[in-house]
């Protein structure tokens, strides 16, 4: 049986704005629309949870699924890193660990991969290990994907390969 923890998180002010940069041939900045703020509240479902008392180390895994505002992330296992000085799971959430088959979409967008470093303080997502990202009818490919949601910057590498669908007539 799933459980569902949800946990209340105050992050330190973080906006992200809507970028417009151009991404490899007419592909957006992949989740520029990621909105976390302060007050958010990441929701937590899975099969599991341990708490590691002496770590503050909290580790939800089996079928985990997380949202956040309107972006899901979801992986065979993630650990919630907590904000400096919130030992033992009491503080604010900095960033989420995801491993084994992750998934990160917000709707219009997705990226999979095999591990997933979200950085919500610093405003940044690595993706590493066979990279697929999705916008719309537009794909990428890689070995790691990094984007900076304050800069509105995004890197594909390892082996690069794409498929643009340039919506024009013959």
């Amino acid at each position: 049986m799933m459980k569902s923890v949800t946990l209340a998180v105050c992050l330190a002010a973080l906006s992200f704005s809507n970028i417009g940069t151009a991404f490899a041939q007419g592909a957006q900045v992949p989740f520029a629309g990621l909105k976390v703020g302060a007050n958010s509240t990441v929701e937590v479902a899975a099969d599991s949870l341990s708490i590691d008392q002496e770590t503050g180390k909290a580790t939800f895994a089996g079928n985990v699924v997380v949202g956040i505002e309107n972006m899901r992330l979801s992986a065979e296992e993630i650990e919630v890193v907590y904000a400096a000085g919130t030992e033992g799971g009491t503080g604010a959430i900095s960033g989420l660990i995801a491993k084994g088959h992750v998934v990160f979409s917000n709707g219009e967008e997705a990226a999979e991969g095999d591990f997933a470093d979200l950085d919500l303080e610093a405003g940044e997502i690595a993706m590493t290990g066979n990279v697929i990202l999705t916008q719309g009818q537009n794909a990428l490919s890689g070995q790691s994907l990094r984007i900076d949601l304050n800069t509105g910057t995004a890197m594909i590498e390892g082996r690069v390969q794409t498929i643009f669908q340039t919506g024009g007539s013959e």
